[in-house]
């Protein structure tokens, strides 16, 4: 039940800010158009920010769900992209309203994960320090949220699959490289 009213919460939002910005939304405004009382809101979210977290999380984890190898990295990042494209309204809403340091941190920590575990994949066998492979990991995962901000920051008018094919153009090979060029 926590489950179906979170999203319950989360629709009453995502339509909220088809009508208007963020920072006019009250937790007051998602709870009568959920049709639950304010403590209800309270019981699964600590503010209206958490409730977008929390949205943003479970879109990404869904988007990149059994995409976090290297032959699935590429697939995994579209589906990222075209979940935010699809969310449009909520997102540029949201990337609008919200400090721009929040925004990328939670892009930072989302792709780091599926960025890390695609260098781990391919330092099996190697002799890598882990704090190599993050490093690695970390590297990409800046050049892949900036992509993405600058896209989000001109009203996302690329294709999608466009972008990632460029990102897969220059990263193709490179991890396996770069993790040799740290072999000890």
């Amino acid at each position: 039940m926590s489950q179906v009213t979170k999203r319950a919460l989360e629709a009453s939002l995502k339509n909220l800010l088809l009508k208007k910005p963020l920072d006019k939304i009250t937790i007051n405004d998602i709870a009568e158009d959920c049709g639950i009382n304010r403590m209800t809101f309270y019981y699964h979210f600590k503010d209206i920010y958490d409730l977008i977290e929390w949205s943003c999380v479970e879109d990404a984890t869904k988007a990149l769900e059994g995409k976090k190898t290297y032959g699935t990295w590429q697939e995994g990042f579209l589906q990222l992209f075209e979940a935010v494209r699809d969310n449009k309204p909520f997102i540029m809403n949201v990337y609008h309203s919200v400090n721009r340091e929040q925004v990328e941190i939670y892009l930072y920590r989302l792709t780091y994960k599926l960025l890390l575990d695609v260098v781990e994949e391919k330092a099996i066998g190697m002799n890598v320090r882990e704090e190599d492979e993050k490093f690695i990991a970390n590297f990409y995962k800046f050049a892949f949220v900036g992509l993405m901000l600058d896209w989000i920051r001109s009203d996302m008018k690329e294709e999608p699959h466009i972008i990632i094919d460029r990102l897969g153009s220059l990263m193709h090979g490179n991890i396996t490289k770069a993790l040799e060029a740290y072999k000890f």
